[in-house]
């Protein structure tokens, strides 16, 4: 478990998916994409719920070093002492397969030209692109 010192200026950061725990540290501060833009943890920041977009979790100091990982969809919760990310997908940038991400990025544009009239079908290759796009881009160092 990370350390959980109130005095020690870190936050605990957990970084969660439905099938494992990807992250459980500290860090001094925590960059995350939320679905209306990046937003920056601190120690001591107000409480925060947002719903978390496509993109880069990326970890300053602390226990963990800098460190980063792809995130897309989920909720993230802050704390001032602790942020806890609950991600639908999370990897860390070695475990990206380019190739998928391709096929993914393929895939939404696809559905983009197939979405004729439907608004919601443009909404799902918009996300089904955006997230492939982040994906590309954390595997190659180049997000945000």
């Amino acid at each position: 478990m990370a350390d959980t010192n109130t005095n020690s200026g870190l936050l605990t950061v957990r970084l969660v998916t439905p099938d494992r725990v990807l992250l459980d540290a500290t860090a001094n501060a925590v960059e995350l994409p939320s679905m209306s833009g990046y937003l920056e943890a601190l120690y001591g920041a107000a409480p925060l719920l947002a719903e978390l977009g496509a993109g880069e979790v990326r970890l300053h100091g602390g226990s963990s070093g800098d460190q980063k990982f792809f995130v897309a969809w989920g909720f993230v919760e802050v704390l001032p002492e602790r942020v806890t990310i609950l991600a639908e997908t999370a990897l860390h940038p070695d475990e990206i397969d380019r190739n998928e991400a391709l096929q993914e990025l393929q895939e939404g544009e696809k559905l983009w030209q197939e979405a004729g009239d439907e608004g919601d079908k443009y909404d799902e290759a918009n996300a089904v692109t955006r997230k492939a796009e982040e994906k590309l881009a954390s595997a190659e160092g180049k997000s945000h």
